[in-house]
């Protein structure tokens, strides 16, 4: 029998977690072009907090930390920075730590939308919000994986695959598309051997406090 899904209110039972998460998409656009990108991303998940960020190619990283060097900081950044989403009080806050300039950018959630966040606890501790997972029924498929089962489901054209681990409480794999192949998703996370030490959340002091607000034009 697989094991119960954790809901929310049993987040802390959840393990400690460093991701490496690699993300694709493919659409057929009507013109008949096909636009295909992807991304990586690092996650880690401690205790009531969740760090993401970008990974960036060399070569953009070197024209990143050229404009790190400037004495200016006019333009604020949010796929480049990363990301600190916690809960306080039982409220999910995210702010963004900005190494090189020593700054902590606060968000307010009337800019949520802004920041490309949705303001979900669950989506960012878990990936996927666990309940959401509960939902799509197990799958015959096979999984390479001990402990992790295939869940699957079928709307109309459009399909939805998730290989959950659940003594992880995380998806490793997530697909959605529809048949007819105009448009495809898909999530795969990496399970790091390793736990990082260096969490920027814990060494902010001295930093600049500063809200979204002062980055507005």
């Amino acid at each position: 029998m697989a094991a119960p899904i954790q809901s929310a209110a049993t987040a802390s039972a959840a393990p400690d977690l460093d991701l490496r998460v690699h993300y694709y998409n493919k659409v057929l656009t009507p013109e008949g072009v096909t636009r295909e990108a992807s991304y990586e991303e690092t996650l880690s998940r401690r205790p009531r907090h969740v760090l993401i960020a970008r990974v960036l190619p060399k070569n953009v990283s070197d024209i990143h930390d050229d404009d790190a060097k400037g004495t200016q900081h006019k333009h604020f950044n949010h796929v480049l920075i990363p990301r600190h989403i916690f809960l306080d009080n039982q409220k999910t806050r995210i702010e963004f730590i900005d190494t090189a300039h020593k700054e902590v950018i606060a968000i307010p959630a009337s800019e949520y939308s802004n920041v490309n966040f949705d303001g979900s606890w669950e989506n960012a501790f878990y990936l996927l919000d666990p309940q959401l997972v509960k939902s799509i029924p197990l799958s015959s498929r096979t999984s390479a994986v001990p402990g992790a089962r295939w869940r699957e489901r079928e709307n109309n054209a459009n399909f939805q695959r998730i290989l959950w681990d659940e003594q992880k409480q995380i998806p490793l794999i997530v697909e959605s598309g529809d048949k007819a192949g105009t448009f495809f998703r898909r999530m795969e996370v990496r399970l790091q051997n390793t736990l990082r030490g260096d969490l920027p959340w814990l060494n902010t002091k001295g930093y600049a406090q500063k809200e979204y607000a002062d980055f507005l034009d």
